[in-house]
């Protein structure tokens, strides 16, 4: 039985994944298969170290400093979060808290990190090896947002946010070989994506980047109809998706320290489904 699970990420949202990996590092659970999306590829690369609670540290500290994210950085760099403070500076070894990259490559189990071509608005899955000590390119890339960050340059190629390509990769999944799968959502399983709400970005990068744009602007009916698959595996028993059932009215980029730790404590506890899925 080849078990996967997906992070969807979602900024400051993806504090309810790291809460629900927390709670499967305390209980042993482990999985063969993982792929995360945006901010959901960190959470799952501190999983695979086996570093419980790294991520809510970033969560609710480091990310509420300017250095990681501010107008500021925006008006300096053209990027309003600083992925190489949060991916690089902090943990890199002799970082405030270093990545324990050598025990997440050691980790037998599969790690795909999506991202989006910005010259092919296609997806990209990196593997755990295309990454190297110190080097975690990949994660920085997958965690592009358009319009609140340039594209991230991996090998030469531009990327942005894996959410544009394929935000929920269950396809890809079952693919690689998954049997069953654990989609952790951080959005209420019942909420679907307005495609009015991706116009004003695709706007903005449409003259240089005209794929990715496209891609953009269709991410709400591709998210949505991957949900909707999502449903319908769930139905058959090949997957469970641990949903939180509400975020407080959090966005992207929320920074209310209170408000992300009740969202972590929300996963913890909603992950407790997981242990009878994949026993």
């Amino acid at each position: 039985m080849k078990i996967g699970v997906i992070d969807v990420g979602g900024g400051m949202r993806a504090s309810y994944g790291a809460g629900v990996f927390d709670w499967c590092m305390d209980n042993g659970v482990h999985f063969d298969y993982c792929a995360g999306v945006s901010a959901g590829s960190a959470n799952v690369v501190s999983y695979l170290a086996g570093q419980r609670g790294r991520n809510y540290v970033f969560y609710t500290e480091y990310d509420m400093r300017d250095e990681c994210m501010s107008f500021g950085n925006y008006v300096r760099t053209g990027n309003f979060v600083d992925l190489e403070y949060a991916y690089g500076e902090l943990s890199n070894e002799g970082g405030e808290y270093p990545l324990d990259f050598r025990s997440s490559l050691e980790n037998p189990a599969e790690f795909k990190i999506v991202a989006t071509s910005a010259l092919t608005g296609k997806p990209h899955y990196f593997d755990k090896t295309d990454m190297k000590q110190d080097d975690y390119g990949a994660i920085k890339a997958s965690s592009c947002v358009p319009a609140v960050n340039r594209p991230y340059y991996v090998d030469g190629t531009r990327y942005y946010d894996g959410g544009i390509a394929d935000p929920i990769p269950l396809e890809h999944c079952f693919e690689a070989g998954c049997d069953k799968v654990v989609v952790i959502l951080t959005r209420p399983k019942d909420f679907e994506r307005d495609p009015k709400k991706d116009l004003p970005a695709a706007a903005l990068i449409r003259r240089r980047y005209p794929k990715a744009a496209e891609a953009l602007s269709r991410r709400a009916i591709r998210y949505n109809t991957e949900l909707w698959l999502a449903k319908q595996y769930e139905k058959k028993g090949k997957v469970l998706i641990v949903a939180p059932d509400s975020i407080n009215g959090m966005k992207t980029l929320t920074r209310d320290p209170e408000r992300i730790a009740a969202l972590y404590h929300k996963g913890y506890e909603d992950a407790e489904a997981i242990r009878a899925f994949v026993e």
